[in-house]
């Protein structure tokens, strides 16, 4: 099974780190706003938020009603895995974000959940609507 590699970073500026990815890596950029980006990294996912400049002790963000971490990374999955490991991880009692979906009623909209690794990583649990739309553009 192929499955997309998610990765969020924050960054010092967003054209000049849109610029460096698409001009002179190649890739190609899909989602933007003002403040974070996403790109296809060979059919992986990186978002970058910006966040001037940052230490390891800038650890969130805000993205419409809610505050998420910057450093995180994640694995975009179909419905039926992201439901049943939400539900796996429920049942165990772990510490789990409730589900939110984003960018509901537009493009990317996506089912995501977050849970902390035993090192304090935030791992992320994605599920798009429509899978075509990981890379769109707004």
């Amino acid at each position: 099974m192929e499955t997309p590699f998610h990765l969020s970073l924050p960054c010092k500026n967003i054209e000049k780190t849109k610029a460096f990815y698409q001009d002179i890596l190649g890739a190609k950029s899909g989602r933007v706003t003002d403040n974070w980006l996403d790109i296809n990294l060979f059919g992986h996912q990186l978002t970058f938020t910006e966040a001037g400049d940052f230490d390891f002790n800038f650890k969130s963000y805000r993205l419409n009603d809610q505050i998420l971490p910057s450093f995180h990374f994640g694995i975009i999955v179909d419905v039926i895995t992201w439901g049943n490991t939400y539900s796996k991880l429920l049942a165990m009692n772990l510490d789990v974000t409730t589900e939110a979906t984003f960018l509901e009623n537009k493009v990317g909209e996506h089912l995501s959940f977050f849970i902390t690794d035993p090192n304090g990583y935030k791992v992320e649990f994605k599920s798009f609507k429509n899978d075509e739309e990981i890379f769109l553009s707004l």
